[in-house]
């Protein structure tokens, strides 16, 4: 099947869809990486002298989200400390947790690419760091765990 666009998308114009009401736009995504793992296996009395290889647990990265500093707004870490208490199995424990949905844009603000990462929650914050001959924005990072990514529009 022959490429639809013309030319590779750029990265700059996307959106991260947390949930109502929270104010978390990011100025950079990283992380949305998966791999499926390799069982390796061999009889002993097989004639060749290698192993045979299928595939095993598929395994997601942290998501890293990374956002300026702004004076007032610590949604970072209200996000985080929601999650700091809550125990597995518990019913409260699942109302933390939430999908969330990234998007790459075109030049009509449409997404192109959408990526659903399921059952996150965060748990890293990595205030800025400060340095006073700095000549740059004061940025924090949020890093998601997760347990699951999916392509959406994926054939």
């Amino acid at each position: 099947m022959p490429a639809k666009g013309t030319y590779p998308l750029p990265k700059f114009h996307f959106l991260v869809e947390w949930g109502k009401d929270v104010r978390l736009g990011f100025t950079e995504v990283s992380g949305l990486d998966f791999e499926t793992e390799v069982i390796e296996y061999r009889e002993g009395n097989s004639k060749k002298y290698n192993k045979s290889k299928q595939p095993g647990l598929t395994k997601y990265a942290n998501i890293s989200l990374k956002r300026g500093t702004f004076e007032g707004d610590y949604d970072f870490y209200k996000a985080w400390r929601e999650t700091y208490y809550f125990q597995e199995g518990n019913k409260a424990g699942s109302k933390y947790r939430r999908d969330v949905t990234i998007k790459l844009l075109n030049e009509s603000h449409e997404p192109v690419i959408t990526w659903k990462v399921l059952n996150a929650w965060p748990s890293k914050i990595t205030s800025t760091d400060l340095k006073a001959d700095a000549n740059e924005v004061a940025i924090e990072t949020m890093e998601l765990v997760h347990e699951g990514l999916e392509i959406m529009n994926v054939d």
